[in-house]
């Protein structure tokens, strides 16, 4: 199971009015992600990492059935709601709570916000979507009460379907989230400038 391996970076929680929760993708670590934080408007935020056992968050592609990646994906689920339960312990408001990720964290972000939604700062997901052979509606509860949302993919993505991503989009919007979403033509799974810029503008300047 994971455990509560965590890097943390950027201000001090106590001075931060803000803090951001940063996924790592399949084969990456806490500090690849907060190397990737230095290109977001985060410099007044608490920046909080945490790291997978062995670097992979569930064993099996996202669209895999579920009980593939289990119980690695309950316990990264777990280990999240953990470190936002802290955060509010500590008097952070979930207003302030930001999520990104890239890959496997990105998706491992989208379905803990929409299986928990509520007013989140905002989330940055590069190349992701929602978890399951399937999509399965009764694990999406809540209102994000106009909770800003980018989903960046590429058509193709060799490892993200782009029919996920709009599938996931959809999802986000009906619980009152304020998602843009793009997809690219050909980037492959990566990041450009272009995500980032929108990520900046929608997600971490407000």
């Amino acid at each position: 199971m994971h455990k509560k391996n965590i890097v943390i970076s950027g201000k001090p929680l106590k001075e931060a009015k803000k803090v951001l929760i940063l996924l790592h993708g399949r084969g990456g670590d806490a500090q690849d992600i907060l190397s990737f934080s230095a290109h977001l408007n985060v410099k007044d935020f608490a920046l909080i990492a945490p790291h997978a056992t062995n670097n992979s968050w569930y064993p099996s592609s996202f669209v895999a059935p579920v009980a593939d990646n289990e119980p690695w994906l309950s316990s990264a689920l777990g280990l999240i709601k953990d470190i936002v339960d802290d955060l509010k312990n500590q008097g952070v408001a979930s207003e302030n709570i930001y999520f990104t990720g890239f890959s496997q964290g990105a998706c491992l972000a989208l379905e803990f916000v929409a299986r928990n939604a509520t007013k989140f700062g905002g989330v940055a997901a590069f190349s992701g979507g929602v978890i399951g052979d399937k999509i399965y509606d009764e694990n999406y509860k809540g209102d994000f009460n106009n909770t800003a949302i980018f989903i960046g993919s590429s058509n193709p993505d060799s490892h993200i379907p782009v029919e996920r991503v709009r599938a996931s989009t959809s999802i986000l919007k009906k619980m009152n989230a304020d998602v843009i979403e793009k997809i690219y033509d050909n980037m492959g799974h990566t990041i450009n400038e272009d995500e980032i810029n929108i990520a900046n503008t929608h997600v971490f300047s407000r």
